[in-house]
């Protein structure tokens, strides 16, 4: 009798220990489908224009998809989205500030004193006119903007901190010749004027291959432009330069201030 009670003991002891263990082992797995719930959870905050929160709930979902990588691809194009949407509002977030216009300020005055650009002002606060109002309040990005490009996946990241914002498909130099380094943007052009070998190609000749601006490095000759051939964006195939699409340079100008660090890799 007592030898059947301690194996009953022991039994017990053994399936309380399992028990236990089982316990244990799905407290600190994350439940499959948590991703997929907080995706789509993110894409219902997002609907309803809640994007800061929305964004937060993408950014929390990223860590569970590495494996996944389509699903995470597709989860960090919605950050970026979420990103530029943030970005380009008027809505105050943690990389912006409101500022309330003084005497005596212009848009020149404020984008220098906040290494920012003249274009990303007006562009936020849905400004037409370069005047302003005395008391006039205005959303001001203060995050320190700069730039990646890989030569290997030919991407250009526009990053802030640690965070990539965006990223974009370029083109980069045939044979590899895309220069490797640190660099900044020391000169920005609207419609830059091609100076080819002998020759000068205005902005407005179908021959000007720049498109509609230019950021150069403070590296002679090499710089950020346009292209006449986007088929070719993700292909090594440019004379040094990086190219962009047309109207994502636009875009990428109108954020980046001059002074703006560069870094390509191989």
């Amino acid at each position: 009798m007592k030898r059947r009670n301690v194996v009953i003991v022991i039994t017990l002891i053994v399936l309380v220990l399992a028990g236990v263990v089982f316990l244990l082992h799905h407290k600190s797995s994350p439940a499959p489908a948590a991703p997929a719930f907080a995706i789509q959870a993110a894409d219902n905050l997002a609907a309803q224009g809640k994007l800061i929160e929305a964004r937060k709930m993408y950014k929390d979902a990223l860590s569970a998809l590495e494996d996944k990588p389509e699903t995470f691809a597709a989860a960090q194009k919605h950050v970026e989205d979420l990103n530029m949407q943030i970005l380009l509002s008027p809505r105050v977030d943690e990389n912006s500030f409101e500022y309330t216009v003084q005497s005596g300020d212009s848009l020149t005055k404020i984008a220098r004193q906040n290494n920012t650009t003249i274009e990303l002002i007006k562009k936020i606060n849905n400004l037409t006119l370069d005047v302003l109002r005395l008391g006039q309040k205005l959303k001001i990005i203060n995050a320190k903007f700069y730039l990646v490009i890989d030569k290997s996946q030919n991407t250009l990241s526009l990053k802030r901190g640690d965070e990539t914002i965006k990223t974009y498909l370029v083109s980069t130099g045939a044979n590899n010749c895309t220069p490797v380094g640190t660099f900044k943007i020391v000169n920005k052009l609207v419609n830059p004027t091609w100076f080819k070998a002998g020759a000068i190609i205005p902005a407005e000749s179908p021959d000007n291959i720049l498109g509609p601006r230019w950021m150069g490095f403070d590296l002679k000759g090499y710089g950020i432009h346009g292209t006449a051939e986007p088929d070719k964006l993700g292909q090594q195939v440019s004379k040094g330069c990086v190219r962009m699409r047309n109207d994502e340079l636009i875009e990428l100008y109108d954020l980046v201030p001059a002074e703006t660090e560069v870094t390509i890799a191989d």
